[in-house]
């Protein structure tokens, strides 16, 4: 017979589960009670700190190489998609902004703050939408500000790397922005990938939280890897260097959709 998987006892849940509740109630209160007097900068400093408090009370820790992208560069991050976790876990380390999938803002509470803290939304499938949404990363490039996307388009359950669509590329290629790929990993206490991190299928969000609450505890590694210049290069080039990069750091076999 198999190892029987151990979990976290039935109090700690609950008390995962009244932090992560708390801490949806204070980022609510601070987005829509003081940032309309923060500035831009400790706009940024408020969602990194609330990102650390909600991984934390989800047990959470996140671990994290390379060097992560200076303020004010024009930056685009390009990483593997696991969960919605990737995105605490990201601006728990970097002041970036991201392009999610349409659904994140319909998800109650969490995706109004994912709106009102800079995420653009982008319609799976639309070529036109995505048009609308490289305009916005130009704008946002303009304002000063990074970007990251998850190519794949979608989420693996962390032991594959789909293939890199390249159009939310282009506006890395129009501005000659550095392309970052950025390496994501979730794991349990003994390196072993924790497959309670996962977001896949057919799943809710609901379900995930649960699986995420009982699990003893989930690390996150991040590997931010060498920076890929764009000048020369058009986007499926980015694409597939990009990709080659995340899938050399988490050893992984590359398939296609």
């Amino acid at each position: 017979m198999g190892r029987r998987r151990a979990s976290t006892p039935v109090p700690v849940r609950g008390v995962r589960y009244g932090r992560l509740a708390a801490q949806l109630v204070l980022g609510f209160l601070t987005v829509a009670l003081l940032f309309p007097f923060y500035s831009r900068r400790r706009r940024w400093r408020a969602v990194q700190n609330w990102s650390r408090r909600v991984l934390r009370s989800a047990g959470v820790v996140v671990r994290a190489d390379g060097e992560v992208p200076q303020p004010g560069a024009r930056v685009l991050g390009v990483a593997n998609h696991v969960s919605w976790l990737d995105i605490q876990v990201l601006h728990s380390l970097w002041n970036v902004r991201f392009v999610a999938k349409s659904e994140v803002r319909r998800w109650p509470l969490i995706g109004w703050l994912s709106a009102r803290t800079g995420t653009l939304f982008i319609e799976r499938g639309s070529r036109r939408h995505a048009a609308r949404i490289n305009l916005a990363i130009h704008e946002a490039f303009s304002e000063g500000d990074p970007v990251a996307v998850f190519p794949e388009g979608t989420t693996t359950c962390g032991d594959q790397l789909l293939r890199f669509h390249a159009s939310l590329l282009q506006p890395a290629v129009d501005e000659e922005a550095l392309i970052v790929p950025v390496a994501i990993r979730y794991t349990d206490d003994q390196g072993n990938l924790e497959p309670a991190a996962a977001y896949v299928g057919e799943m809710s969000l609901m379900q995930s939280l649960a699986a995420i609450v009982r699990a003893p505890q989930i690390f996150a590694e991040v590997h931010f890897l060498p920076a890929i210049g764009s000048r020369g290069r058009t986007r499926r080039e980015l694409a597939q260097l990009s990709h080659a990069q995340i899938a050399a750091a988490l050893m992984l076999p590359v398939l296609d959709r």
